[in-house]
């Protein structure tokens, strides 16, 4: 209870009421991406009642309350869906996975020690309301979480609405002072604004044409709604104004949907509401049930152990490995180890066999006995595995090979859910339903204290249950990558690029050692330059990487503008400087320092360090299951993001040469390959046109939107703007955005991009149906159906509704874009095979692909790899490559036709 507050001074009592329908449904969707992987024995989905569960930790220890409630809706039927029948008509039916969980969700409510409430014909927001109301008469301070803005119309001077920002345990606080500063109106001013927007969540419509910023304007300018009214026929000649007058009765019954009521017939009292913390029996019988392990251990509660179903295994020696000859079609195969980098990693034990035969062993050795070495290799046998191609280069390192690998566990998992690709089988399993492994931390530990079991029984059961997950799991997967018409996507292209990617791997490319160390010594005193004039223009020495001491002398004793502030002073982030650039040279010297500093701790050291000694190369990892385009990425180095806008990180490709004298380094890259997809896609015809007749696709871009003439010419600036909205457009940019883009008005802006609509009309159909395509589906695809869910796709949110709806325009084109270079990828090795070419591919970098090859090759290389570029796919429109050639990667220069 809170009595007293500092100096004893009596504190007015704490009430929380939480918007119950709101949160749960927040709390599903925040975690839609984990769905499977909340689940209990059961199989009852349980991410709601998790969410909902993390939502109640945090505000029951932020706000002590003294009263608390939770407000659920009754059920569709309102006194606002008998004044408009469509009110909320427009949102989806509730997910069958997340309806099975309300009546949990309503029992861990009870089993907090939390009274829930719901009231007939009304809905939750009213229940809040209403009893808000009556907390600010009785003289409570009341906070109302929700993940729904339109619950700040209660805010008032005792009451505070916390609104989610992301996930359901952050939250902004809504005061009346906050209100006025974000929104420019009061919380009353609000719902008046709503009346004349309307809310397309809710589903209903507001005055034609008026969106939120007029909205506020007219409320600004006018006070209220009645205010407009009474002033309506002063306003100047409009549409606006007629929309106005025209639709009054629609404002006034958006007003009343809009209020929240706050004397609904409420029955719980006040006094009713005590929270006297929760019952910790029937909570801790709720987890058990759900399988909320985590939560039973921070009871001090001892968490019930998984079953496990047994499993068998004999231990693999030099003695029986005729134990190998029953394995005649397939098997499933794994190699143990413990690190993420498999370069690096040393194996610590294997597993080989079928259900009636797991073979299992920590002698490494064993593997390159013929027996195994021969069974591995063998072509004519199948083999399961997860993760092909860590397994590739491990074993490479061993001098075995791996041939005939049929099931990736991992590979599959990604291309079902991009967001399902933990490196932990056990994991991973969980995800697809199987509980029959544990998570490698279970049996190994985690950090420092990582390490294998001395007990043969734990290691080896372990070892055997991971064969048995692949083996388990190998046919639900394949049924649903052929449900989602992804069976090709895995078989034709993910599968055997993992091959391809781990050959790149094991070849590594050559650095030169004693150029990046030269250029370590230039950046160095090129740093002690750049430190020693900031000192001058500062006027006194600081320490230039402290954000605190770079504020204090920017915005106190040099008195720049303030652009932005952060909870601990200053802020000096890149976009604040870059604002600030013209204003005092110290800020351009400050820029500079931070970039060579990068460049210099990033790539130059870094890359020092990751040069094998032992064959003086560099050999990256690409993360074939990471991104949720499908693009790939390089760590360990990080090879596709060396900076190259800038000379001094261009010139870090110096350090990249040919592995053999008499070699040059060769590169060929896709031009405008995104545009191009785009193009295919929304099958416009004016764009495929310009892509058809070899057209600059930014200067005829630009001479359509600026509508020039034939015989007036495009000028730089004109291409470079055309460029952006070309890019920008299937990003979903806003006026704003290009306006800050290419330096232009938002009028402007928005111009340019009616225009570019207007001449590439299948585009702007394209944009707009891709999105009702995300909305229906809850998912878009690549040319290759490849997949993308969007969860927030129904967002009430407007800032994650607008980013998933990006996401949706963006996603079939730059992962389609991803699949075209994949495919090309995998074809190459046969098509330079065929050609006896000595030629290696190095390097994937986005939409260019790297080799070395001997001088004498290069003729016939580029027409091998313009040829297997140019047909990677079919499109509308022809697929175009450059290429260029040199002795280092720094050095290539443009090969002319």
């Amino acid at each position: 209870m809170n009595t007293n507050g500092k100096w004893g001074v009596k504190m007015a009592k704490q009430l929380l009421l939480i918007d119950g329908n709101s949160i749960m449904f927040r709390a599903f969707f925040a975690m839609h991406n984990q769905l499977e992987r909340f689940t209990n024995q059961d199989g009852l989905h349980t991410a709601a009642i998790y969410g909902f569960k993390l939502m109640l930790d945090h505000v029951l220890a932020e706000y002590h309350p003294d009263a608390a409630l939770v407000a659920f809706d009754a059920g569709k039927v309102t006194f606002r869906t008998q004044l408009f029948d469509d009110y909320k008509g427009s949102r989806d039916k509730t997910p069958s996975e997340l309806t099975e969980q309300i009546p949990y969700v309503r029992r861990l409510v009870q089993d907090s020690g939390i009274q829930s409430y719901e009231l007939s014909n009304y809905e939750a927001d009213d229940i809040i309301g209403t009893l808000a109301q009556e907390a600010d008469q009785a003289g409570y301070e009341t906070t109302i979480i929700t993940g729904d803005r339109d619950l700040t119309q209660l805010v008032t001077p005792q009451t505070t609405v916390a609104v989610t920002k992301k996930g359901v345990t952050q939250t902004k606080d809504y005061t009346p002072e906050y209100m006025q500063e974000k929104l420019g109106v009061t919380p009353v001013q609000y719902i008046d604004v709503k009346a004349l927007m309307g809310d397309s969540s809710d589903n209903y419509p507001g005055v034609t044409k008026i969106g939120e910023k007029t909205a506020v304007s007219l409320i600004q300018e006018y006070g209220s709604l009645d205010g407009l009214y009474e002033h309506v026929q002063d306003m100047k000649p409009s549409k606006r104004k007629e929309n106005l007058i025209n639709e009054e009765k629609i404002a006034r019954e958006c007003q009343t949907l809009a209020t929240i009521k706050r004397d609904a017939p409420v029955e719980v009292q006040l006094t009713d509401l005590t929270y006297q913390g929760p019952d910790q029996e029937a909570l801790a019988e709720l987890y058990r049930e759900l399988n909320f392990q985590s939560f039973l251990s921070q009871m001090g509660v001892e968490a019930p152990v998984p079953t496990v179903k047994p499993v068998q295994y004999v231990e693999l020696t030099a003695d029986n490995l005729s134990l190998l000859d029953q394995f005649k079609t397939s098997l499933v195969f794994h190699l143990e180890m413990l690190e993420a980098n498999y370069h690096l990693a040393q194996p610590v034990g294997f597993v080989l066999g079928r259900p009636d035969c797991w073979l299992v062993s920590r002698d490494i050795n064993l593997l390159q006995k013929p027996e195994i070495k021969q069974l591995l290799a063998n072509d004519g046998i199948k083999k399961d595995v997860f993760n092909a191609k860590a397994q590739l280069v491990a074993l490479h390192r061993l001098g075995v090979s791996l041939h005939h690998v049929a099931f990736d566990l991992l590979l599959a998992s990604y291309l079902l859910d991009t967001n399902e690709n933990s490196d932990d089988l056990g994991l991973l399993a969980q995800v697809h339903d199987y509980h029959d492994v544990q998570p490698d931390e279970v049996v190994y530990g985690k950090g420092a204290k990582q390490a294998v079991p001395e007990d043969n029984e734990v290691f080896y059961t372990h070892l055997a249950n991971k064969a048995r997950a692949i083996y388990e799991l190998r046919q639900p997967l394949f049924d649903q990558l052929k449900a989602n018409e992804q069976l090709s996507l895995y078989t034709d292209i993910e599968l055997p690029l993992s091959a391809v990617l781990a050959q790149m791997e094991i070849d590594g490319v050559m650095v030169k050692t004693s150029t990046l160390t030269q250029m370590q010594s230039q950046l160095t005193e090129r740093l002690s330059e750049l430190e020693q004039a900031i000192y001058q223009a500062a006027g006194e020495e600081f320490n230039i990487n402290s954000t605190k001491q770079l504020g204090v002398i920017l915005f106190e004793k040099l008195k720049l503008p303030v652009i932005k502030k952060t909870k601990t002073g200053y802020s000096t982030a890149v976009s604040v400087l870059e604002k600030l650039r013209d204003q005092a040279p110290v800020v351009d010297l400050i820029l500079q320092y931070r970039q060579i500093a990068k460049i210099q701790s990033t790539y130059v050291t870094g890359l020092l360090k990751v040069i094998h000694p032992d064959d003086h190369k560099i050999h990256t990892r690409y993360l074939q299951t990471l991104t949720q385009t499908g693009r790939l990425s390089s760590v360990d180095p990080n090879l596709q993001n060396i900076p190259v806008r800038v000379e001094e990180g261009r010139r870090i490709r110096q350090a990249f040469v040919p592995s053999e004298a008499g070699w040059e380094i060769f590169s060929s890259d896709y031009s405008q390959v995104e545009l191009r997809v785009l193009a295919h896609v929304s099958g416009d015809q004016n764009m495929q046109a310009d892509f058809i007749n070899g057209e600059d696709i930014h200067a005829a871009t630009a001479r359509r939107i600026f509508h020039l003439l034939p015989d007036e010419e495009v000028t730089p600036n004109m291409r470079r703007q055309a460029k952006a909205v070309n890019f920008g457009i299937v990003y979903g940019i806003s006026d704003y955005g290009l306006a800050q883009n290419i330096n232009v008005s938002p009028k402007q802006a928005k111009t340019f991009i009616e225009s570019y609509f207007a001449e590439f009309p299948g585009v702007h159909d394209y944009t707009k149906s891709i999105v009702e395509t995300a909305r229906q589906q809850g998912y878009v695809e690549t040319i290759t159906h490849r997949r993308r869910y969007l969860p927030d796709i129904h967002a009430k949110n407007f800032n994650l509704r607008s980013f998933a709806e990006r996401t949706a325009m963006n996603t079939p084109i730059q992962g389609s874009a991803a699949d075209i270079i994949k495919i090309a990828m995998i074809r190459m090795g046969p098509a330079l095979a065929a050609h006896h070419l000595q030629a290696r591919m190095l390097l994937q970098i986005h939409d260019e692909l790297v080799f070395e090859a001997p001088k004498e090759e290069l003729a016939t290389l580029r027409q091998v790899v313009t040829e297997v570029m140019d047909s990677a796919v079919k499109l509308s429109v022809p697929l175009k490559v450059e290429s260029k050639v040199g002795p280092t990667w720094y050095d290539l220069k443009k090969i002319e036709d």
